[in-house]
């Protein structure tokens, strides 16, 4: 954010790109020790890549994940208790939902939560503590942005700010609010002359027809 930020300040500035103000790019590493664990090389391609079954609706996945300090959590407490890495997401992900600024309590997550008291405690316990360390407001991340309506309170991100200054789509034709009410305003103007015309029409022809039935009286007379 603050790289982005300097980055574009430098652009307004100078006019130019410098080059020590660039977003910095993460650079690929090798060698890594676990690789042969997450993806050995015995690896047979399976005979069906894709399997769909269109009748069955997976459960909703939480939107909590689980980071490597989790899993360490996790599996110590497998050694006393059942539970699973998807549970734990679940348990995180329902505890961080329900809570707003401060975090809900114990009675309120025993309520949240539908596992035994004993499980419940040791993972509310956890989540408080890793809460406490947490910089953000919430364990889960989210991206900060402006609502189109201007009635959000966050500093959103430099790259999700909206436009202080107002786009010019066209240079030749200029399609904005006040030509769009002139439109408007036009084809009211012509809508109404046009029914105008059609009471004058109608008008015009009762009065032929009454002539037509003062001349018929006259001749019958």
């Amino acid at each position: 954010e603050h790289h982005l930020q300097r980055a574009i300040s430098a652009q307004q500035v100078y006019g130019e790109k410098r080059d020590n103000m660039v977003i910095p790019v993460p650079e690929a590493e090798s060698n890594i020790a676990y690789y042969e664990s997450i993806y050995p090389g015995e690896y047979k391609m399976p005979k069906q890549l894709i399997h769909i079954q269109p009748f069955s609706l997976d459960a909703e996945q939480p939107d909590y994940d689980l980071d490597s300090e989790d899993e360490i959590f996790v599996n110590k407490l497998k050694k006393r208790m059942d539970i699973s890495p998807l549970q734990f997401e679940e348990m995180i992900d329902r505890l961080e939902k329900g809570s707003g600024q401060q975090p809900v309590s114990l009675q309120e997550a025993k309520l949240l939560l539908k596992e035994d008291d004993e499980l419940i405690r040791e993972v509310y316990e956890y989540w408080i503590k890793k809460r406490k360390n947490c910089r953000g407001p919430s364990l889960i991340p989210a991206v900060k942005q402006e609502k189109r309506d201007g009635s959000s309170t966050n500093d959103p991100y430099v790259a999700f700010r909206r436009r202080t200054e107002k786009m010019q789509t066209r240079k030749n034709r200029k399609n904005d609010e006040a030509s769009y009410e002139k439109m408007l305003k036009l084809r009211r103007d012509l809508s109404r002359a046009v029914t105008i015309l059609e009471m004058i029409k109608r008008r015009e022809k009762s009065k032929r027809e009454l002539l037509h039935l003062t001349l018929e009286i006259m001749e019958k007379r």
